[in-house]
């Protein structure tokens, strides 16, 4: 596509393939859960690894891939849902603030689900890069970081359904498949 059919670039392959692994990466731990731990530790450290490419690309990506275009003071944040609610926000290109302020929560929710992951396979099976971190824990340190990574996998749950919210609410306000422009990585110049 070219700006002859008033199409621009937003999200890079990179991305692309970041968000839809996460998805994937998510999916499979919240779903293998206590049932299945091999994949639920592989799944999980996927995630993390995924993470960690986020958060360099988020400094050294491409325009739209990068925090300084899509990470706002909470005020603008809270400004703009107002907006929202009134119908009357100006639509972005690349992720709006609303947007940019979900791409932070999910991002620091699902760190802290990896993290408190990996402490607890560390603690309950001596296994993983925080084994003997956590291995310095008392034995009833168990059941807490248990109840602490299942609230924290929740947590990522109820921001991902608000995620999905929002970007079905987005898509029917301005009149575009938010979803194909993940799939694709374009996205048209002026509002449909």
């Amino acid at each position: 596509m070219t700006a002859d059919n008033q199409q621009v670039r937003v999200w890079d392959p990179l991305v692309r393939i970041f968000h839809w692994s996460l998805v994937a990466g998510f999916a499979a731990a919240y779903l293998s859960g206590d049932d299945w731990l091999r994949v639920h530790v592989n799944a999980g450290y996927t995630v993390a690894g995924l993470i960690i490419f986020r958060l360099i690309w988020g400094f050294v990506g491409t325009r739209y891939a990068r925090f300084d275009d899509f990470v706002r003071r909470p005020a603008a944040v809270v400004r703009y849902l107002k907006e929202i609610v009134g119908l009357r926000a100006r639509r972005h290109i690349g992720h709006n603030p609303a947007g940019g302020a979900m791409v932070v929560a999910l991002l620091l929710s699902l760190s802290a689900t990896a993290l408190s992951g990996m402490t607890l396979y560390g603690h309950a099976e001596f296994l993983g890069p925080l084994a003997g971190l956590a291995n310095s824990l008392p034995d009833s340190a168990g059941g807490v970081l248990k109840e602490v990574h299942e609230f924290l996998a929740n947590l990522t749950v109820t921001l991902v359904v608000l995620h999905l919210a929002g970007v079905l609410f987005a898509s029917i306000h301005y009149r575009e498949n938010l979803v194909r422009a993940m799939l694709t990585g374009w996205k048209s110049k002026e509002s449909n």
